[in-house]
């Protein structure tokens, strides 16, 4: 059983006899208490898909939920679920727009490392990898001579999300960003 504060996003917890997938967490750390940070959770129940917050001392034990990743690809929009396809077995999983809108900023059919994240053989959640590589759709023209490190610009990206990249990327360059962060990384290796 891990303490709160080692929960991370996309978890499968236990609580109040339900399972829940963690959402969001922000931690806080309140004036005046000895060392003792807060974790604030936001948890959507994987039956019913309603939302609850709950905080947490960084001390109270949660219990995780039996949950199994499977290596998933994008395959296609079906309405208001995306679909994803199993790696090994070919499963079709289907997950609905809402619960996973943040993640399709940075899906497309290409992406590799995704894990659909499966709770009593329902789809619950996405997994996404650390990095994905996308391609600048659109943005200002690249600068001749633009170091690396200098200033930045909007690029709106093959999957419709706009991140900042220096001066020296052009369009149609392919690129590396981080998910978490929503951070330019680096050029993308040539395919």
């Amino acid at each position: 059983m891990p303490k709160a504060g080692e929960i991370k996003r996309n978890a499968a917890v236990e609580y109040n006899g339900k399972t829940y997938i963690v959402r969001d967490i922000e931690r806080s750390v309140p004036q005046g208490r000895a060392g003792g940070s807060l974790y604030r959770m936001r948890m959507y129940d994987v039956v019913t898909g309603s939302k609850i917050d709950e905080t947490f001392k960084d001390s109270d034990m949660l219990n995780l939920a039996d949950l199994v990743r499977r290596p998933a690809l994008f395959s296609y929009a079906d309405g208001e679920e995306f679909v994803f396809m199993d790696q090994e077995n070919y499963t079709p999983y289907n997950l609905h727009k809402d619960a996973i809108a943040e993640e399709m900023l940075f899906i497309n059919e290409e992406t590799e490392g995704l894990q659909v994240i499966v709770v009593n053989e329902l789809p619950v959640a996405l997994d996404m990898p650390a990095n994905v590589e996308l391609v600048v759709l659109e943005t200002d023209p690249s600068i001749k001579g633009a170091s690396a490190t200098s200033r930045s610009k909007p690029a709106k990206l093959s999957t419709g999300v706009t991140i900042n990249v220096p001066e020296h990327i052009a369009t149609g360059d392919r690129i590396k960003i981080n998910v978490e962060e929503r951070k330019f990384m680096g050029r993308a290796d040539s395919k």
